[in-house]
């Protein structure tokens, strides 16, 4: 259905417009034989879904004046209609009226001299109620013939007065038409920008209320729609104050001046808002009130995270990948898999390449965090500063050398999943400290920020030492190690799991064998590895078939390619004597420097971080 109308009142009009308009079948021709039925008419066209009415002065004022939605465009009456009216009306007799609208008939005057007739005018401006009057007038006066438009020839009939309408021509009627296809083009482009509009209120995560001068709601978006529990004929037109009582616009709109990032309260809702006013050309037009769910902003900047950083922080391992059928080993991961469930912080402690961050990896899949990134991180890896800054985030300029843009910490790229922290026991005291505050707050700060971030991270902790006897030398936090060993799970040494020795080494081997090359053990190579104590656990295993791999030529390994390839140890697994003579080596450096850690770090070869951590790690004070 088309959107433009012609509306009518004159029935000979309705065959010629047609005519005109062979070209344009959308447009609809309706005719209207009653003047005091144009407004039901014009209504009528309305519901059909026509949004442009084209009509003559009279009925288009009517239009106009009704108040209905739609957009009248006035057919124009020419002098050239006029005049061939007027040459029409002189078979009627010399004295002619010009009984019209003033709009109508605009410069006629001008005419007289052409039309070498006089006439006289009698003419209205929109008064309705004056034509009766009028055509009366005109025949008091001795008019012979009326000429004008269909409200008047119809009361000059009345009258008993002959009467010549001022027929449209073809000329006005194209040229009527042709500024409603204007309109209509940019009625259609503005509907686009307007949906376009709309459809971007409606889908951004904010709510958007705008306001006039007076507080009064000019729009609403959909999102605060559905927090109002309101429909925008119900919105749009009350004061905000009724749907919002304690959002207070007063200040906005006497100095102009934003407020953003306030919090307020909104039923049970926490609300980030933010007013602004809205100013066009240096005038105050009403005020934009923009705002979000608090809790909303939270999940955004949850899934933000894990979409940026869980690319590069994600656990790998399952419980599957735990190799072992030995009953220690169906102990540790039943246990592993119970503590998953929950969302308590772990200990896991074991001997050195016992499995430690396997098991860490499989609990976070097993868990309800698997969707969330898993940070994995080795306190002993990194100098204490750099561990505080890498664990916690910095900001700009927190430090020398610091990324001008800040950095998020460890601990806020694990939100939503679990972080790993390896070798526990070598942090150091003051990050011992950090990290307890951020396990009872559940919030951490960033190095030069005074601002507190939540994150909701598990912690998972391992490490290889004794913690209980490093809080007895004071050497770890008591109320941290609490804090960590809510649930504790010891993994077993590869010693005490004899059964799993052999699946391991063939799986190890298979991995390192070749289509090309096949290599198996023999029965006494499998008791020579059982019967090794292996200090070094599944990670010496791991390397000594790799070292198998290189110096073994035949297809078959015997015991004695095993005792090649195995560490020479004394009477003890532990390397007592490498620890002795490395302690000897420090404490003859710091005596030789008299104490100072930097002058003895300095005759070591190494940093004063290292040397710092050997003496933790070796119990060596000075």
């Amino acid at each position: 259905m088309g959107k433009i109308a012609f509306l009518v009142p004159h029935a000979p009009m309705v065959p010629f417009i047609k005519d005109i308009l062979t070209a344009h079948e959308q447009i609809h021709v309706e005719y209207c034989q009653r003047y005091d039925m144009i407004h039901n008419s014009a209504a009528k066209l309305i519901e059909q879904g026509y949004e442009i009415i084209i009509a003559r002065a009279g009925t288009a004022d009517q239009i106009k004046n009704s108040g209905l939605n739609v957009t009248v465009v006035e057919l124009p009456v020419t002098s050239f209609d006029i005049i061939r009216a007027i040459n029409a009306a002189k078979a009627y007799g010399c004295n002619i009226a010009i009984v019209a609208y003033s709009s109508m008939v605009k410069g006629i005057d001008c005419l007289t001299p052409i039309l070498g007739s006089s006439f006289k005018q009698y003419l209205t401006e929109n008064d309705d109620s004056e034509i009766g009057n009028m055509v009366l007038q005109a025949a008091r006066d001795g008019a012979d013939v009326v000429v004008g438009g269909g409200l008047f020839c119809h009361a000059a009939q009345e009258y008993g007065l002959p009467a010549i309408f001022i027929e449209s021509g073809k000329e006005s009627i194209l040229q009527a038409l042709e500024e409603a296809l204007r309109i209509e083009q940019v009625m259609e482009a503005e509907k686009i920008k307007r949906s376009l509009f709309a459809a971007v209120l409606d889908y951004v995560h904010d709510g958007i209320i705008t306001v006039d001068c007076q507080s009064k709601i000019t729009s609403i978006n959909m999102r605060a729609q559905q927090l109002f529990n309101i429909s925008p004929q119900q919105a749009v037109g009350q004061k905000i104050s009724k749907i919002w009582p304690n959002l207070s616009l007063s200040e906005l709109i006497r100095t102009r001046q934003e407020e953003v990032s306030t919090i307020l309260q909104v039923k049970d809702l926490k609300i980030l808002c933010n007013k602004v006013p809205i100013i066009v050309n240096g005038k105050l037009n009403g005020a934009l009130v923009t705002f979000q769910e608090i809790s909303k902003i939270q999940q955004t900047e949850a899934h933000i995270r894990k979409e940026i950083y869980n690319k590069g922080h994600v656990a790998k391992k399952t419980f599957a990948d735990v190799w072992g059928k030995s009953s220690c080993t169906t102990r540790a991961v039943g246990l592993a898999k119970e503590f998953s469930a929950t969302n308590s912080n772990i200990l896991i402690v074991g001997e050195t390449g016992t499995g430690k961050e396997v098991f860490a990896q499989s609990i976070h899949n097993h868990s309800p965090r698997r969707t969330g990134p898993f940070v994995a991180v080795n306190c002993a890896a990194l100098p204490a500063q750099l561990l505080e800054s890498e664990l916690f985030g910095y900001v700009s300029g927190a430090f020398t050398g610091a990324n001008k843009e800040g950095k998020p910490g460890l601990f806020e790229l694990a939100h939503g999943g679990t972080i790993f922290l390896d070798e526990i026991a070598e942090m150091d005291y003051v990050n011992q400290s950090r990290l307890l505050r951020v396990l009872q707050e559940r919030s951490v700060m960033r190095l030069g920020s005074d601002r507190v971030i939540d994150v909701d991270t598990r912690v998972v902790s391992a490490t290889n030492k004794d913690l209980k006897e490093l809080v007895q030398n004071r050497n770890f936090r008591e109320d941290l190690f609490f804090r960590l060993n809510v649930l504790k799970l010891e993994l077993p040494p590869l010693r005490e799991r004899h059964q799993d020795i052999r699946m391991m080494a063939e799986t190890f081997l298979s991995k390192h064998t070749s289509s090309l090359r096949k290599i198996a053990f023999d029965a006494p190579s499998i008791r020579a590895l059982e019967s090794y104590s292996w200090p070094g656990n599944i990670r010496e295993l791991q390397n000594t078939i790799e070292r198998l791999m290189a110096f073994c030529q035949t297809e078959t390994v015997h015991a004695s390619d095993i005792e090649a390839v195995l560490e020479k140890w004394d009477a003890s697994p532990v390397k007592t004597s490498f620890y002795d003579e490395e302690i000897k080596e420090i404490t003859d450096a710091l005596a030789q420097a008299r104490g100072v850690q930097t002058a003895a770090a300095k005759l070591l070869g190494i940093d004063r971080s290292t040397l710092w951590r050997k003496m933790r790690r070796l119990g060596i004070q000075v």
